[in-house]
């Protein structure tokens, strides 16, 4: 079964660090201000006045596929933290609804980003954590996903995706798939290959690379009443003190 490979925020890559400042908490305040109202706005080509087209050079061609996609879709920022360096750690989140051949698809989206911010203009930015869910149909199959940002290198971990409520009869299907970066970056839909679940859901223990970098994982879960997708990123690194980044 082909999955549809969903970006659910379009931010990316990248950081240097600067001391942090009082005044650069205060920027950041207004930063996220900034940046929902560009996400949000009819033109996909606001952003390019929040962002360093340096930095990010196809952001709003990104943002304005997306938007054909979701054209209803709210974003909201909101700075949490700093990390102690001068970047601030920045929470976006999406949600949108669309649809498509007689379905209707609702999607869930989160990212948490540490940037480094100039003259108002993101400069530099590192993805810490993001994660989409896609669901179809009139009925919300209830999930949860416990599945971690971060692992060791070479560590062995669990990528979980819980069924919260119990489906009685119900025969569900599904099966996880990492994907490549280029089939992240791309929004290519891989082929999936399902298989029928136990009542509780999809549990797989999984190994991370030998060498610090990402995995991004797709599962799908197929039940009576529609399809749930997910995608997660996973961050791997070498140094246990990056795990609580």
């Amino acid at each position: 079964m082909r999955f549809p490979v969903q970006a659910a925020a379009v931010l990316a890559l990248s950081t240097l660090l600067l001391p942090a400042t009082a005044p650069s908490l205060r920027a950041a305040e207004a930063f996220t201000t900034r940046l929902e109202t560009a996400l949000n706005g009819v033109d996909a080509g606001a952003i390019d006045a929040v962002v360093d087209l340096a930095t990010l050079p196809d952001l709003s061609a990104r943002l304005d596929r997306f938007k054909q996609e979701f054209p209803d879709a709210r974003w909201t920022v909101r700075s949490i933290s700093s990390d102690g360096s001068g970047r601030q750690i920045l929470e976006v989140t999406v949600r949108g609804e669309r649809r498509s051949d007689g379905l209707t698809y609702r999607l869930e989206g989160s990212q948490r980003l540490a940037v480094r911010l100039e003259s108002d203009r993101l400069l530099a930015e590192e993805l810490l954590a993001e994660q989409t869910l896609l669901r179809s149909g009139e009925t919300s199959l209830p999930i949860s996903l416990a599945i971690p940002d971060a692992v060791l290198t070479g560590s062995r971990y669990d990528v979980d995706v819980i069924v919260e409520e119990p489906l009685g009869q119900a025969v569900v299907a599904g099966g996880l798939l990492s994907l490549t970066a280029g089939q992240v970056q791309q929004q290519i839909s891989p082929n999936l290959s399902l298989q029928p679940l136990g009542g509780g859901g999809l549990f797989k223990v999984v190994q991370a690379p030998q060498r610090p970098g990402v995995q991004n994982w797709a599962a799908m879960l197929v039940h009576p009443d529609g399809l749930v997708t997910i995608t997660k990123r996973v961050r791997v690194v070498s140094d246990r003190r990056e795990l609580g980044r």
